[in-house]
C-alpha cells in the first residue's frame, strides 16, 4: 500500500512538473504557402476544387449574392453560423491535409487548432458526444446525492442535513454541469464567445473544486474561516476570468493555470487519503490515479485520430467514469458524516436525558 501511495504520489508531481511544459505543440500551417493561396482563391472565386459555396458569391458593391450567407443553408444547418471565410480555411485546411497525407506528413494545427473533420457542421462532433454523456453523469451524479440527502438520510429537526458540506456540493454539481454545457457548445462551434464561456466555465469549475477539497480535508466549517480560505481562491480564479475575456484570450496560459489547479487539487486529496482513516479513502486513490493519467492527455497533446478522435476528446472520455466514481465518493462521505454525527447527537441525548432523570429523583 505503501508503494501504491508513493506511486500516485510521483505520478501527480510529473503531472505538475507537465504543466510547464503544456500548450504550443505542431503548429504552422496557417503558414503554408499553398494553404495560404487556397483561402485566397476561394474568398475570390468561392471554390476549393470542386467544392463552391453560395455565400462566397459577391456583388459589385461587396454585398453577398441573394441576400445574408446564413440565409443559403438549410433552416437545420443556420445555427453554425460558418461565412464564406470559415467555410474556405476549413476546406483548405482539408485540401492541405490530404495532400500531405498522401506526401506521408504528419497533421499540423491551423490557427491553433488540429484539423478536424465537420459532421453537420458541428466542429469536433466526438467530443461535442462525450461532453454531453459527462454533462448527463454530472446530473445524474448530483441528483443521486440530493435524493440521498433530503429523502433517504435522517435529517435535523429543521429539515436541514447533517452533512455540512451540502450546499457547497450543490454549487459544484451546477459549476460541473455549467461546465460540460459550454463544452459541448464550444466544441460544435469555436467562435471567441463561446471559447471565452468555456475556459471561464472550466476555470472557475476547478477553483471551486480545488476550494472545496481544502474546505473538506481540512475540516473547516465555521462560516468566517471558509471566508478566509474562499477569498484568495475567488480572486485568483476571477482575475484570471477577466483577463482572458477582457485582456487576452491566452490559450497556452489558460491550460497551465487549470492544470496546475487540478494538480493542487488531487494532491489535497491524495495526502488526505493516505492520513485520514475515511471508509470510502481507497475511491480516492483511485480518482488520484484517473486524474492524473488523464491530465497527461492534456498535456501530451496528439493529432486527432481519421479527423475525429484527439486527446483532448480521449480525456472527455476518462472524464465519464472518472465522474461516476466521484459522486459515488462524495455520497459515501455524506453518509459517513451523517452516520457519525447523528450517533454523537443520540449519545449526547442519551448522556443529558440521564442526567436529567437523575436530578428528577435527587440523585
Amino acid at each position: 500500500m505503501a508503494r501504491f501511495r508513493c506511486f500516485l504520489f510521483l505520478a501527480t508531481l510529473w503531472c505538475l512538473f507537465g504543466v510547464y511544459h503544456a500548450g504550443g505543440g505542431g503548429g504552422g500551417g496557417e503558414a503554408d504557402p499553398l494553404y495560404k493561396d487556397c483561402v485566397d482563391q476561394c474568398e475570390k472565386t468561392g471554390c476549393v476544387g470542386d467544392r463552391c459555396f453560395q455565400h462566397c458569391k459577391f456583388s459589385s458593391d461587396g454585398k453577398p449574392i441573394d441576400g445574408p450567407w446564413y440565409m443559403h443553408e438549410p433552416l437545420y444547418l443556420r445555427w453554425k453560423q460558418w461565412d464564406c471565410r470559415t467555410d474556405c480555411h476549413y476546406h483548405c485546411m482539408q485540401a492541405r491535409e490530404e495532400e500531405r497525407m498522401k506526401l506521408g506528413d504528419k497533421p499540423v494545427k491551423y490557427h491553433g487548432k488540429w484539423p478536424f473533420r465537420r459532421i453537420y457542421g458541428i466542429q469536433e462532433p466526438v467530443a461535442v458526444a462525450l461532453s454531453a454523456l459527462n454533462l448527463a453523469m454530472q446530473f445524474h451524479g448530483w441528483v443521486s446525492f440530493f435524493i440521498l440527502v433530503y429523502y433517504k438520510l435522517p435529517l435535523r429537526p429543521d429539515k436541514k442535513t447533517y452533512y455540512e458540506y451540502t450546499g457547497l456540493w450543490h454549487i459544484y454539481g451546477i459549476l460541473s454541469m455549467n461546465s460540460w454545457f459550454w463544452s459541448a457548445i464550444f466544441h460544435s462551434r469555436d467562435v471567441e464567445l463561446t471559447e471565452k464561456l468555456d475556459y471561464s466555465s472550466a476555470v472557475a469549475l476547478l477553483g471551486f473544486s480545488l476550494l472545496l477539497s481544502i474546505l473538506r480535508t481540512f475540516n473547516v466549517r465555521d462560516g468566517t474561516a471558509r471566508f478566509m480560505v474562499a477569498a484568495p481562491l475567488i480572486a485568483f480564479v476571477t482575475t484570471h476570468v477577466l483577463y482572458l475575456n477582457f485582456y487576452k484570450l491566452d490559450y497556452d496560459l489558460h491550460l497551465k493555470v487549470c492544470l496546475t489547479i487540478a494538480v493542487s487539487h488531487l494532491l489535497v486529496w491524495a495526502i488526505w487519503a493516505g492520513i485520514s482513516n475515511h471508509p470510502a479513502r481507497w475511491k480516492l486513490w483511485f480518482l488520484v490515479l484517473g486524474g492524473g493519467l488523464s491530465m497527461l492527455l492534456e498535456i501530451y497533446d496528439f493529432p486527432p485520430y481519421m479527423g475525429y478522435v484527439d486527446s483532448h476528446a480521449l480525456w472527455h472520455a476518462t472524464s465519464i467514469p472518472v465522474t461516476y466514481l466521484w459522486w459515488s465518493f462524495i455520497r459515501d462521505d455524506a453518509e459517513f458524516r451523517t452516520s457519525s454525527l447523528h450517533k454523537k447527537l443520540e449519545e449526547w441525548g442519551l448522556k443529558y436525558w440521564g442526567l436529567f432523570i437523575d436530578l428528577l429523583k435527587g440523585e
